[in-house]
């Protein structure tokens, strides 16, 4: 489907995710500027896409530059964020600033530019710990942290702006995303780069606790998938996003040394403070609309694989 015509704009595009929804962009012939100020992401994350892609260097704190870049743009993918809940506790205005106003921002100068529809890229975080999984949108939110507090704050001016102004908005929260191009050194990274990373090195995926807590994990192309189905399509509103499996910490660990065939076994250390024992999404909302996650856990870890050049023995 060519979309030479169609003008987007991506928020965090030099970061993991954002990374790969430019590939796909541009892959469906979108004509894309991509904004980032590089504090997370990687201008080699995008370098392959440059120039055809422009990009700019900057924040979403600043609104001038955002009523600048979204002239005549038709869909905004909002992934900008300090996406760390221990930066978040750590300093929490400076979160704020970024993560609700940043996105306030976003939707003005979406709304000046005449903007068809905005993407936002919110956080499963927003359940905190959910008594009785699955998470289902209907739910009452449950922030466990000011990252948390964050994203639920900027999915109700979302849907503010859709009610108030007519602004078509869709956010997405994502559950455990995986996948080629995620940094294992991140603070918020999931748990499959950092096994993934001390299996390379010949070492054992570290586990804590007893490793029956369980997560559920998407990869990061059905994200992409996600994004495009929701600017194309009449999707408004609040939308679970994963794959809709409960895998345990145990399960995965044994399968990723499985798949590289080293001979290693998992250690276990004591259990972190607040982490959420079970976490499941019910994508039942996202699937009427035509969301269907292609990836599952093996294939997905896999393609993964091959991107941090893991070897088998």
């Amino acid at each position: 489907m060519a979309k030479t015509s169609v003008k987007a704009v991506v928020t965090g595009g030099a970061g993991f995710i954002g990374s790969h929804l430019i590939e796909a962009l541009v892959a469906r012939g979108y004509r894309v500027t991509v904004l980032d100020d590089l504090s997370s992401g990687k201008l080699d994350n995008i370098r392959e896409f440059l120039p055809s892609v422009q990009f700019k260097q900057g924040s979403v704190t600043e609104l001038p530059l955002l009523r600048e870049i979204f002239q005549g743009v038709d869909y905004v993918f909002h992934l900008a964020a300090i996406a760390s809940v221990q930066k978040s506790i750590d300093d929490p205005a400076a979160s704020h600033e970024v993560n609700v106003t940043g996105t306030l921002n976003v939707l003005l100068a979406a709304l000046e530019n005449k903007v068809k529809k905005v993407v936002f890229s919110s956080s499963a975080a927003v359940y905190g710990d959910i008594p009785v999984p699955p998470a289902k949108e209907e739910m009452a939110p449950c922030p466990l942290s000011p990252y948390a507090a964050d994203k639920l704050a900027a999915e109700t001016y979302c849907q503010v702006f859709g009610r108030v102004y007519q602004l078509p908005t869709v956010s997405l929260r994502y559950f455990n995303v995986y996948g080629p191009r995620q940094d294992p050194k991140s603070q918020y990274a999931s748990v499959i780069p950092a096994f993934m990373s001390a299996v390379k090195d010949g070492k054992p995926p570290t586990i804590f606790g007893d490793g029956e807590q369980t997560r559920d994990f998407v990869f990061v192309k059905d994200v992409v998938a996600a994004n495009l189905l929701a600017a194309e399509t009449d999707m408004c509103g609040v939308f679970n996003i994963s794959r809709g499996e409960s895998v345990s910490i145990n399960r995965l660990a044994k399968l990723i040394i499985k798949l590289t065939g080293k001979r290693l076994e998992p250690v276990h250390r004591e259990p972190r403070a607040g982490e959420i024992k079970h976490s499941l999404a019910d994508i039942s909302k996202a699937k009427a609309s035509g969301y269907e996650p292609k990836y599952d856990l093996e294939s997905g870890l896999a393609e993964t694989l091959k991107w941090f050049n893991v070897t088998s023995i």
